[in-house]
């Protein structure tokens, strides 16, 4: 028997499912107009997918753009899989929805920002990660190798959101 309504934990689920329908829009249509992504995620997290080098580089969490070149979006139900450039390197990624710190489109000055605040629970309404589920996902996007000929195109940044923060 429940206490009460988790208000965080379904707020937290709802963003996520927003960027879920998000990325999938720009998986079917492309990013439209001047629309682009930083997106901050745990590199720790137990789902996460990303080469060594970035996962050595980047031990606690990584800040990467969906703008002018990114390959092979693929999003599942749990997550996303994603082509980026890093230095003429191309690099398959999957991140899990429950993995992203942070979501910001500058472009129409839109962002969230996942967090747990100390000392409080979801019965205090503080915004938490959803409890993962137990199952194996249902749609996890596959990993593909990334094709060598696109490695022309423009490079991916890293960046710190600490740029956009007041």
């Amino acid at each position: 028997m429940t206490t009460g309504i988790n208000y965080g934990s379904l707020m937290h689920q709802a963003m996520r499912g927003l960027i879920r329908t998000v990325l999938e829009d720009v998986q079917r249509d492309g990013l439209p107009g001047d629309h682009h992504f930083f997106i901050t995620f745990d590199t720790g997290h137990p789902d996460v997918e990303i080469a060594d080098w970035l996962s050595d580089r980047y031990p606690g969490e990584m800040t990467v753009v969906m703008q002018h070149w990114f390959d092979n979006l693929d999003v599942g139900e749990d997550g996303f899989a994603v082509t980026l450039n890093f230095g003429d390197a191309p690099e398959r990624l999957y991140i899990p929805f429950d993995a992203i710190l942070t979501f910001v489109d500058p472009s129409v000055e839109f962002g969230l920002r996942f967090e747990s605040m100390e000392g409080e629970g979801p019965e205090d309404g503080a915004l938490v990660p959803a409890a993962r589920p137990v199952r194996e996902p249902k749609e996890r996007p596959k990993l593909k190798e990334a094709d060598s000929a696109e490695a022309g195109r423009k490079n991916a940044e890293v960046v710190s959101l600490d740029t956009f923060r007041k």
